[in-house]
């Protein structure tokens, strides 16, 4: 059983930038995919970035492209969202997700039904 917590997050103004976390227990970090997705107030949850460290495979939605990068810490077993030059419209809740025996890679990574372990969620809200 995988297991996600979460941290970070917060208020933060636009331009500005907030790392989010998700510890990982349970499984180590090459055996899973990891993704994050958002969802925002009145809003469907939506993919926000993957990573697979097994084949070091990312992918990124393009409302965040060139601006949110996942990273990981194995020492830690962790994953990351680093979000930078962040818009009002990013203001959401923010969850990590995870999936046991690396399968996404190949497709599907966007789908949030195809992942099995959730964080709790970390509000991130930007204002203008």
């Amino acid at each position: 059983q995988v297991q996600l917590r979460q941290s970070g997050g917060g208020s933060v103004q636009a331009g500005g930038s907030l790392r989010l976390s998700c510890a990982v227990s349970g499984r180590r970090l090459r055996e899973i995919d990891m993704a994050w997705f958002r969802q925002a107030p009145g809003k469907e949850r939506e993919f926000v970035a993957y990573f697979a460290d097994y084949g070091g495979v990312t992918h990124y939605s393009d409302s965040v492209k060139d601006r949110f990068t996942v990273s990981i810490d194995k020492d830690q077993n962790a994953f990351f969202l680093q979000t930078s030059n962040l818009k009002p419209e990013d203001t959401a809740m923010y969850y990590c997700t995870a999936k046991a025996d690396v399968t996404l890679w190949l497709g599907g990574w966007a789908r949030s039904d195809l992942y099995e372990f959730w964080g709790q969620g970390s509000l991130v809200t930007v204002s203008s």
